[in-house]
């Protein structure tokens, strides 16, 4: 091989290895990008608390058997249209130390999560239990 054909060589090698630094230093950057939304989101879902509607919103009757935990009500909750986010009400039931009472609910979708699940905590009205 020519010194000519090396140098090339040498050069093209160093042009792919920066490329490739360069392609996996975007992708990092990118996916960080994304992964850092994602935590504000969830962050920001579950000290914010938003409602799934605008006031006046609707009312749904929601059902909660006996030994339904946190997770499961979230999933209920998720599919009636109540909240907007399913996880971010089992992290709520853990830092604010709420539990989920079994009975019959009427929610309103302008309600809050925390709201939805403070009144998890408390029961259903007397007259529904």
């Amino acid at each position: 091989m020519s010194k000519t054909t090396r140098q090339i060589n040498k050069i093209t090698s160093t042009v792919i290895l920066i490329s490739i630094r360069v392609v996996v230093i975007a992708v990092l950057i990118v996916v960080t990008g994304k992964g850092i939304k994602a935590a504000y989101s969830f962050g920001h879902s579950i000290f914010y608390a938003e409602s799934a509607e605008e006031a006046p919103g609707r009312d749904i009757t929601v059902t909660i058997r006996e030994g339904t935990d946190e997770k499961e009500a979230g999933e209920i909750l998720f599919n009636k249209g109540l909240i907007k986010n399913k996880y971010s009400i089992i992290v709520q039931a853990k830092f604010f130390d709420y539990k989920v009472t079994p009975g019959t609910y009427t929610f309103n979708t302008s309600q809050t999560s925390r709201e939805i699940l403070k009144q998890l905590n408390e029961g259903p009205p007397a007259e529904e239990r």
